[in-house]
């Protein structure tokens, strides 16, 4: 785990070694264990790489980078886990190939010079590197299928920065972006992050997850990328076959998950949420690890029993015979919201609500305790139907099926068993359901955004429910998921891993037939069946299970209300760009301050906005507004 830097320029330029130290200064807190820088030239071109390193296999000073083959045809910088290097590290030694370090990166470096391009499929993790080789004059960019690791790059005609934080791309190139529309537009009106290539600033794009771009660095070549993907997410079908067998197909496959990603020379932990995603890569551990083993638990809790998820969480930690480190997140809300600019910064985008700013002080907490590697259970909602509104898309893909028999019997389920649909809010179904017969909140629109055709389609959209699962992974919403927890966990120089988003968990649970996950009024029903042999009842069937919440909602109305009033009594950078009104946005905010309980406005309709000017202020730097 680490951060990458790089500058591929046809110019003769003097200043790529200050360039290049700029970057990885701009990330240094991604790799405090070392650094390293590697140039050279290949025809007209010149390269520079950069690298910052947290070490987390083979602790040694052999495991730096940028890391070159023994006969020089090839340097790699690789930021990642592969985390089965062990398997592929015994196909290449049968070939012949000797290692001279215990290292992934070595691995991936010998895997793409024996196997090529080929070697990507075979790789299980989580990637994004460089690698220059020279006997093909070619320099190839990857990022890992699902976007887990960062690669973010600008062109400049022929010359080409890139990195693993848009920081460094800025810190190289001194320039000044415009904000990008499209990217704007979305979090505004639909609370979509990175859920396109383009970032909020404009000429700045990111790799797309699972994708190659190659570089031909030839003399005829004209210095544009040749982007391809090398992975898809599975298609749907219909999987037959015996019920019991696929439950227990399941649980394997999640094992043996969690077990590669315990692989680590320093100390391995996860978070513990009280919920069944995250209590069963716990259960996992334990069971891979044996009873005497330090399991490391790490959970959010605070003193409002309306907020804190304590009480699950202590059954599981009985269940383990294992301690939990609780962190108590009992700041003023004056405090979280100046945590939220730094937070904000550390994400270089803005983020959609207060839950980033607590993984941000979990992520301390795990650096002050020295826990290195941490497990996450993010990925299981979007691949079993976790969230409230994969049941009204079922229902909704039921009923235009014509079966409104079987829709009335999911209801009825979910009624019966008081999941799910008690947690009905108007404001956020208004994200999904296209506009149709829900209230519109107050328009706050600038003159950029309307007329722009930038909306994406969030609802179902006549796609089956499993295709639309497909759009969460692809773009709708892993891809923000991923970006705060890689951010907020390289912002204390932590490592997250995500058993869930092991490609073999999602060539298995995303082509299941939806009856498998909604059941009996209960989401997730395959995965609570494959692990309640090793979990507490009251959490492989827990009921009322959240994400992380906090009085957000009533600190925007009441404390916060004095410093919003005056932020927006103020001039705002997204209204001289053109991205607000002003005054639209105060009367909505009046309105939202008016409501009582869940209503027209909801939460994000007023947050996401003061989250975009809070960004556009720590970074007006290199923003060109107006």
């Amino acid at each position: 785990m680490c951060g990458i830097a790089g500058i591929l320029s046809t110019e003769a330029d003097e200043g790529l070694a200050a360039k290049i130290e700029a970057m990885t200064n701009a990330q240094r807190h991604r790799g405090p264990d070392g650094e390293g820088v590697w140039f050279g030239r290949v025809g007209d071109f010149t390269l520079g790489l950069g690298h910052v390193r947290l070490a987390i296999l083979d602790l040694s000073a052999a495991g730096q980078q940028p890391m070159a083959m023994p006969d020089g045809s090839g340097v790699l910088v690789f930021n990642g886990e592969i985390y089965n290097y062990l398997e592929l590290r015994a196909e290449l030694e049968a070939e012949g190939v000797v290692f001279r370090t215990g290292t992934d990166t070595e691995v991936l470096m010998w895997a793409l010079r024996r196997w090529g391009d080929a070697a990507l499929p075979r790789l299980n993790g989580m990637w994004a590197f460089a690698w220059l080789d020279f006997t093909a004059r070619r320099l190839t960019l990857s990022r890992d299928r699902f976007g887990i690791k960062p690669l973010y790059y600008f062109r400049d005609g022929r010359n080409l920065c890139f990195g693993s934080e848009i920081k460094a791309v800025l810190a190289a190139t001194r320039r000044r972006f415009p904000i990008n529309a499209i990217a704007a537009g979305r979090f505004l009106e639909q609370s979509l992050l990175d859920a396109q290539e383009q970032t909020f600033f404009d000429g700045i794009d990111a790799l797309a997850p699972g994708s190659i771009a190659f570089f031909d660095l030839s003399a005829a070549s004209d210095g544009k990328p040749r982007v391809r993907a090398y992975w898809r997410p599975p298609r749907p079908e219909r999987l037959d076959g015996d019920e019991a067998d696929l439950i227990k197909a399941v649980r394997d496959s999640f094992f043996d998950a969690v077990r590669v990603r315990l692989r680590s020379d320093v100390p391995v932990g996860v978070l513990l949420s009280g919920g069944v995603d995250s209590s069963s890569i716990a259960g996992a551990m334990r069971e891979l690890l044996g009873p005497g083993a330090n399991l490391r638990l790490l959970a959010a809790t605070n003193d409002n029993p309306t907020y804190d998820e304590r009480p699950f969480m202590e059954i599981m930690a009985r269940h383990l015979a294992s301690p939990v480190n609780f962190v108590k997140l009992e700041r003023s809300p004056q405090e979280w919201f100046r945590l939220l600019g730094e937070v904000i910064h550390a994400n270089d985008e803005p983020v959609g609500g207060f839950s980033t700013v607590a993984h941000f002080l979990l992520m301390e907490e795990a650096k002050r305790l020295g826990v290195t590697v941490i497990l996450s259970g993010q990925g299981a909602d979007e691949l079993l139907c976790g969230y409230r509104k994969f049941l009204g898309f079922r229902i909704q893909e039921l009923l235009a099926g014509g079966k409104p028999l079987k829709a009335a019997r999911l209801v009825s389920g979910f009624l019966r068993n008081r999941t799910v649909l008690n947690q009905f809010d108007i404001g956020e179904a208004r994200r999904y359901m296209g506009g149709w017969r829900m209230p519109r909140t107050i328009d706050i629109r600038g003159p950029r955004l309307i007329g722009e055709d930038f909306m994406l389609d969030n609802g179902l959209g006549g796609r089956t429910l499993v295709e639309r699962q497909l759009e969460d992974v692809a773009r709708l919403s892993v891809p923000a998921l991923v970006h705060y927890e890689d951010r907020c966990s390289m912002a204390w120089a932590r490592e997250i891993r995500l058993p869930f988003l092991d490609y073999r968990m999602v060539n298995l649970l995303l082509p299941l037939d939806p009856n498998l996950k909604l059941r009996d009024g209960w989401t997730k029903w395959v995965f609570r069946k494959a692990m309640e042999p090793f979990l507490p009842s009251a959490i492989a069937w827990r009921k009322d299970k959240q994400s992380f919440v906090s009085p957000q909602s009533e600190w925007l109305k009441k404390e916060l209300r004095p410093a919003i009033s005056e932020l927006l009594a103020g001039d705002l950078l997204i209204a001289a760009a053109g991205l607000v009104d002003r005054a639209a946005l105060r009367r909505r905010y009046e309105a939202y301050c008016r409501q009582r309980g869940r209503g027209a406005v909801s939460f994000k309709d007023v947050f996401n906005p003061i989250a975009l000017e809070i960004w556009a202020r720590h970074f007006e730097g290199s923003l060109a507004i107006g």
